[in-house]
């Protein structure tokens, strides 16, 4: 199959808008494509065969003549391409685009959203979970922009604590876990065992697997780090 092309985009959009009585041309000025209908401010549409920047760069320039802006792309197909586009249809709704897209195999035309002024509504929860993460972490273990799969969380700092714990002491109730860690949720992380470290010896009891033994070693900094007693934040005295 042929790479799409913008031009593909404009038949089945002018189309789309002849049908709602618009008078549609394309190339008008720096528009690709312009649609007037009676008195009513007129509509632009910038075709692209992808998202880019360029492409909102473009629309948003529109607004200075219209506040009827659109983008079109072809749709999305698959997955990942599905999630690309989600997040790419929350900006344009952000800048106050309309979103089009074009199934090219048979010119189907869907308006996703037209253009207007959007505010997001605030997620108290999602805003309450960051909350919870922030003033439950340890200190400031990792840096910004770095590997998602390699970032030291709250509950990872309460699992290493566990495995000192039971490093220390051998076999132990996961109870008595809890106390010597300091860890209230040491039973949830020693039966859901989420990296592998703990086995259930008996009832309520645990110790440390095989790669819970090898994980003592390769997390020596990291559990040090926990263990350090907390700067004093008033620092020294004069002396």
């Amino acid at each position: 199959m042929a790479p799409p092309r913008e031009t593909d985009l404009y038949n089945p959009i002018k189309r789309l808008l002849e049908a709602q009585g618009y008078t549609v041309k394309a190339e008008i000025g720096a528009a690709d494509l312009m649609a007037v209908r009676g008195e009513e401010p007129p509509v632009i549409v910038e075709l692209k065969t992808g998202f880019s920047l360029t492409l909102l760069q473009q629309g948003v320039e529109r607004l200075t003549v219209t506040e009827a802006v659109y983008v079109a792309v072809p749709k999305p197909a698959g997955r990942a391409n599905q999630s690309s586009f989600s997040a790419n249809r929350v900006i344009c709704r952000r800048l106050g685009l309309g979103l089009i897209t074009v199934r090219l195999e048979d010119g189907l035309v869907e308006v996703h959203h037209d253009p207007g002024p959007y505010a997001p509504r605030i997620s108290k929860p999602r805003r309450a979970r960051l909350l919870r993460e922030f003033q439950a972490r340890v200190g400031d273990p990792n840096t910004g922009g770095m590997n998602r799969s390699t970032i030291m969380t709250a509950y990872r700092q309460d699992a290493l604590r566990c495995l000192h714990a039971l490093a220390e002491t051998g076999p132990l109730r996961a109870a008595k876990v809890a106390k010597a860690a300091g860890v209230g949720r040491a039973q949830t992380i020693l039966a859901d065992d989420h990296y592998g470290w703990f086995v259930r010896v008996e009832r309520g009891v645990y110790a440390l697997s095989p790669k819970g033994q090898n994980a003592v070693e390769e997390n020596q900094h990291s559990i040090g780090a926990l263990l350090a007693p907390a700067p004093d934040p008033t620092g020294p005295s004069p002396g």
